[in-house]
């Protein structure tokens, strides 16, 4: 073979990018492969679609541990003053009395476990951000601002 001939070789340049899809480099095979355009579309969305939903979800429950929040401040006066104070409770769509000792451990407890689930909740989010940059650094997006 000439040196013209293998220079010519040596010179391939990596595919440009088309209307099709994105040239990508696949860790398994080692070798570049197509991704279809639609594919990364979708992909984006997914992760937007994900990103909203925990959003959602650690909006909703740290409303729900900010009303028992304000249900415990009224309920510690009662503690205090009157302990054996009826009150009621719904339980499952069930109304149950119970008086105010036993309640205000209850509602301690689901607060702290709605915290905790909401740190966990939490760190997904930022963990699927982390994911979410790491793709759009992959595959170059930009985000366009439209007027």
């Amino acid at each position: 073979m000439s040196t013209s001939k293998a220079k010519a070789k040596a010179k391939v340049k990596a595919p440009q990018l088309s209307d099709q899809g994105t040239w990508n480099h696949n860790t398994l095979s080692g070798c570049l492969m197509m991704i279809p355009q639609t594919e990364i579309q979708q992909t984006y969305s997914r992760f937007q679609n994900e990103l909203q939903t925990l959003a959602g979800k650690i909006g909703e429950l740290e409303q729900e541990a900010e009303e028992h929040t304000l249900v415990l401040a009224t309920l510690d006066e009662a503690l205090a003053k009157e302990p054996d104070r009826k009150c009621f409770r719904l339980i499952g769509g069930v109304l149950v009395e119970r008086t105010v000792k036993e309640v205000v451990p209850a509602l301690r407890m689901n607060r702290d476990g709605i915290r905790k689930v909401v740190t966990t909740l939490t760190d997904q989010i930022k963990a699927k951000e982390q994911e979410f940059e790491n793709f759009k650094r992959e595959y170059n997006i930009r985000v366009v601002q439209r007027a």
